[in-house]
């Protein structure tokens, strides 16, 4: 018997050293709250719910594997696969740009459940904590500055369980892709978006829980807690408000949205304007239908519904357009939202939404767009806002102005990953970058504080100045950095940002702001006038935190 023990553990251990067999189907579970791309919506009557599982399909030869990755509608190949012991690692082959590029994964192995782990993509940075407390000291003059490192980016894991082990099929050969070329001349300016939008978007907060009581509670709390007057006029519904097509191809909305038309004139008769979302690809992010080959047909019936405003979302597009064909993809809805805004007498404003790919700056205004997406998603976490927001603006500010914006996301404002040092300075980088200002949070209940930032009518101001200027980085010093954007009345807004983990000061030198003479400094979140200079301003500015001041003489 011992002997048999001991000849059965050393072939485990043998089988262990070679790695295990990973060929089969695994699946990976949902998270906890849904999200795009990585779990189906609840079923909507009218909507039946498109397939988004992510899986896994391996087949290996001894310690090697292949196969490919599903997520909804996109494969992608699986590549370099090695087992050693309970050790896994490959990678993932993405189409960006139209250019090839591997992930590296890790996993760890454990019978018949794979721990992934994916590359960095956001989570929580710095401290935790903070809120107002007290105020920053200030003064002119220039002071020592500080430094301290920035938290790294984090991981995202996935649990994924083996449900078969047969050899999968092999990819699915993906169907030829259009090209598609802008019309010349590009699209017409619909005269929209003088400064940028303001309003809210479903998505962060409610994702697949948006509906039509969802949309008409929003709308009244605009009203009430006074959103709408402070400048905030856009209510939105991103993805999943979808239904099927009928025998003509006309879009229907599903049961969550009984009336898309009753609820328009419901949001419209509060003085707000109702946006929707679609995406010029078969499906969309989530999986519901999306515009492809129906943009006129899709165009019209926003119209008659009385939509004012189209999120409309790469997504299941590289399926089926070529990566350069963005700019004529996007300028074939742009021309039909301009053709039937003035049929019905009610334009469109129009936000792309491809994640600032294949340089959308160069060309958005051109395919009739109001603002267009620079980045992926923002995710309500320190690291991922000032990513997006400080690293992923630069140079863009050339392609700002009045008409066309870039847009770095929505606000994650008060949705509980911050707190309100780090809201405020959310608050105060996209004001200086002429930001869409989209509030992505339960407007039903607002903490006082949060609405304090999201209301703040001298911040809202320098977002919605008529000059129209993107602000720019003018100095940096480790963590601590400046931004500013001139005025039309010929001021000057300047942002002191702190993005260490220790109060520093921060100054700002009339040099590096491009002017001269005495200016005076108001402090637009204390509400306070500062004095004047004629040098510099600084201030101490604590963790994560900001100084926002409208410089005038």
């Amino acid at each position: 018997m011992k002997l048999c023990m001991a000849t059965a553990m050393t072939l485990l251990a043998a089988n262990l050293a070679i790695g295990a067999d990973l060929t089969g189907k695994w699946v990976v579970a949902p998270p906890a709250g849904p999200g795009r791309g990585t779990a189906p919506p609840p079923a909507a009557p009218g909507a039946p719910p498109a397939n988004l599982e992510t899986a896994y399909y391996i087949t290996a030869r001894g310690d090697a594997f292949t196969g490919y990755l599903t997520q909804g509608q996109n494969n992608s190949p699986i590549t370099d696969g090695r087992v050693d012991g309970d050790n896994v690692a490959f990678n993932i082959v993405r189409t960006v740009g139209g250019n090839d590029t591997k992930i590296p994964y890790t996993a760890k192995l454990a019978g018949d459940v794979l721990t992934i782990t994916v590359p960095a993509g956001g989570g929580r940075g710095g401290p935790g904590g903070g809120g107002r407390g007290r105020g920053p000291a200030f003064g002119f003059g220039v002071p020592p500055t500080a430094n301290a490192p920035a938290a790294p980016p984090q991981p995202a894991v996935q649990i994924a369980s083996r449900v078969s082990g047969a050899v999968p099929p092999p990819m699915p050969v993906p169907p030829v892709k259009v090209m598609l070329n802008p019309p010349a001349g590009g699209v017409k300016y619909n005269g929209l978006a003088a400064a940028p939008p303001m309003g809210w978007n479903s998505w962060n907060k409610f994702q697949a829980r948006v509906s039509d009581q969802v949309v008409r509670e929003v709308a009244d709390a605009m009203v009430k807690n006074g959103m709408r007057d402070a400048g905030y006029v856009y209510v939105n519904i991103d993805d999943t408000w979808e239904g099927t097509r009928d025998a003509q191809g006309n879009i229907r909305s599903n049961e969550k949205f009984p009336d898309m038309k009753a609820l328009a004139d419901y949001v419209h008769g509060k003085g707000l304007k109702l946006g929707i979302y679609s995406s010029p690809g078969p499906k969309t992010c989530a999986g519901y239908e999306g515009s492809y080959q129906h943009e006129v047909q899709d165009a019209k019936t926003f119209a008659q519904w009385g939509i004012d405003y189209l999120k409309y979302d790469w997504c299941s597009a590289t399926q089926v357009y070529d990566a350069n064909s963005q700019p004529g993809a996007y300028a074939k809805m742009g021309q039909a939202l301009l053709d039937a805004g003035k049929a019905s007498g009610r334009p469109i404003l129009y936000s792309l939404c491809q994640y600032g790919q294949v340089d959308v700056g160069t060309w958005g205004a051109q395919a009739g767009g109001n603002a267009w997406r620079t980045t992926g998603d923002i995710s309500d976490n320190w690291t991922s806002m000032v990513t997006i927001g400080f690293d992923q603006q630069i140079g863009r500010e050339q392609f700002a102005g009045p008409g066309h914006w870039n847009d770095p996301d929505m606000l994650e404002i008060g949705n509980g990953g911050m707190n309100d040092t780090e809201y405020r300075t959310h608050m105060s980088l996209w004001s200086l970058l002429a930001a869409p200002l989209l509030a992505g949070n339960d407007l039903r209940s607002v903490a006082p504080d949060i609405l304090d930032i999201l209301n703040n009518k001298e911040v809202i101001a320098i977002d919605q100045d008529a000059l129209g200027k993107q602000a720019v980085r003018v100095a940096k010093d480790g963590d601590a950095e400046v931004w500013a954007r001139p005025l039309a009345d010929g001021g000057v807004a300047v942002g002191l940002f702190n993005r260490g983990t220790a109060q520093v000061q921060v100054a700002a030198t009339w040099r590096a702001l491009g002017i001269f003479g005495d200016w005076k400094a108001r402090d637009l979140w204390a509400h306070a006038d500062r004095g004047a200079g004629t040098e510099a301003v600084w201030a101490n500015v604590p963790s994560h935190g900001v100084v926002l001041l409208r410089l005038t003489k």
